[in-house]
């Protein structure tokens, strides 16, 4: 892979962070991508809804899909309850070793399973392979197209309870259009949208599923 930018990030961490301290991973993440080389994470000023959101729901078990170097999954299972456990799901096969990496750094190993390759393929086996029942969170950062499709295969696995609660990144900068009309239409779910202003204005979309026909019936 070369000197990539994700290395010089992971890098960074193992000179700055303070092993098996998930916050100081976070900072030496944050301080770098700040300050040296931008890069595809959460950030601070999002992370601090997402910790609202995992503080308020206490998940036993989150899905996360799109690992990149690492961020989020320590951002997310730093407060995860005793047993609880994040599985993250990557495309990428280098950018999962980083993530392996980072998640290491910090101390949370036991806490995170990284699952390398497309969401759309893995998303079915975690029931069988995985041994999953449903999901308590699911955390949604990968590629954009994939929001809507990989949600609606969520629900047709039968992977979503009453009160799973979707979190999806960047749901306006670069935008998922077709995502948010089905999670705001459908009648599944109740959406509450975060609105986020940085270089430009972004934002998170939480969706709690109410079930297959929605809060009310018709």
């Amino acid at each position: 892979m070369g000197d990539s930018k994700e290395q010089r990030i992971l890098r960074h961490a193992q000179q700055h962070a303070k092993p098996g301290d998930p916050r100081s991973v976070l900072e030496a993440i944050d301080a770098y991508c700040s300050q040296k080389e931008h890069a595809m994470i959460v950030g601070d000023q999002k992370g601090q809804v997402m910790d609202e959101v995992v503080r308020e729901l206490s998940p036993s078990l989150v899905l996360e899909l799109g690992a990149y170097c690492g961020y989020s999954a320590i951002r997310i299972s730093r407060l995860l309850p005793p047993g609880g456990r994040l599985i993250t799901m990557e495309l990428n096969p280098d950018f999962a070793a980083i993530t392996q990496q980072m998640v290491e750094l910090a101390g949370l190993q036991d806490k995170v399973t990284i699952l390398v390759g497309a969401s759309q393929d893995l998303i079915p086996q975690l029931k069988k392979k995985y041994n999953v029942n449903t999901l308590d969170m699911v955390f949604l950062d990968h590629w954009k197209d994939r929001y809507l499709p990989d949600t609606m295969l969520l629900q047709e696995c039968g992977l979503l309870h009453k009160g799973t609660v979707l979190l999806a990144d960047n749901v306006i900068i670069p935008g998922t259009p077709e995502y948010l009309a089905y999670v705001r239409g459908s009648g599944s779910f109740e959406c509450t949208h975060y609105s986020l202003r940085r270089e430009v204005v972004d934002g998170l979309e939480k969706a709690v599923y109410q079930g297959p026909s929605g809060p009310a019936q018709p």
